[in-house]
């Protein structure tokens, strides 16, 4: 389980380029939960990840995952309960480096890196047989350079690394958002089966409406560092992409009166 209480982050306090990503978020995810994040560019959907994730530490709040408290964990101790994509397919990678050995890597999670588990036989069995479930020729291809690879590729292979080790958390942050179609439903349609097949607890950012209401069994819409919507169970079965175009409209309208009602405020002291 997830369980995020007040988070709050603000990038550049003080200055002109002061940002609220975060302000005050509650939110708790289920173990087994398939969650979609959507909101527009600015709305704090990849700082909520970060913030889990642990590349910085959150001004205030708290994160607890899988009964840890982890708020003030680096991100190298969350390592050990989480698995993540990332929207770049270079990247969460050593591109110079194997198949195999990417994986290796992956298998030792948490734990001091090194390759001596990377080629032995308990790795390179299992290795084999689940890289050819991708059906994409790679099985074959395990002393090739990761880096050698197509985007697609790549991204299935991380989404296998990701979660070789089950983790407590999968996060998808846009992780099909520079894919070609064709490859993006690739790694869509894997990313279903591993989340459903392993149970993972699954925080996943997306841009794609479609995405948002074809997949998991809930769905939250940020705004300005909150959380605005959030829809599950029925709710969530019934939404449509016109819905959430509806909703994204709302938004952009209540933030243009926002804009006029100041500048409306700021001429009455001119």
């Amino acid at each position: 389980m997830l369980t995020l209480t007040g988070l709050r982050k603000t990038f550049n306090p003080g200055t002109v380029n002061e940002v609220r990503a975060l302000q005050g978020v509650d939110l708790t995810i289920e173990d087994g939960s398939f969650v979609i994040v959507l909101g527009m560019n600015g709305s704090g959907k990849s700082t909520l990840l970060n913030a889990v994730a642990g590349t910085f530490i959150v001004d205030s709040g708290r994160i607890d995952l899988d009964g840890h408290d982890v708020t003030r964990w680096p991100e190298h101790r969350r390592a050990r309960l989480i698995g993540r994509v990332f929207q770049n397919p270079f990247s969460g990678t050593a591109p110079n480096m194997s198949i195999a050995e990417n994986f290796a890597l992956a298998a030792r999670r948490g734990r001091p890196r090194g390759l001596g588990f990377a080629l032995s036989r308990d790795l390179m069995g299992p290795l084999r047989d689940r890289v050819a479930l991708l059906k994409m020729g790679l099985e074959d291809r395990l002393d090739n350079a990761i880096g050698s690879l197509s985007g697609g590729q790549r991204q299935a292979l991380t989404l296998l690394m990701a979660t070789w080790l089950k983790p407590a958390l999968l996060l998808l942050d846009e992780h099909t958002a520079a894919l070609d179609p064709k490859s993006a439903d690739q790694v869509i349609t894997l990313s279903e089966e591993v989340v459903a097949r392993d149970k993972l607890t699954t925080l996943m950012v997306t841009h794609s409406m479609q995405q948002a209401v074809s997949l998991g069994d809930r769905l939250i819409m940020m705004d300005r560092g909150k959380v605005l919507h959030d829809f599950r169970g029925p709710a969530k079965k019934r939404l449509r992409a016109e819905d959430l175009i509806d909703l994204f409209d709302e938004i952009r309208r209540r933030e243009l009166l926002d804009e006029s009602a100041a500048a409306m405020l700021q001429s009455l002291y001119v």
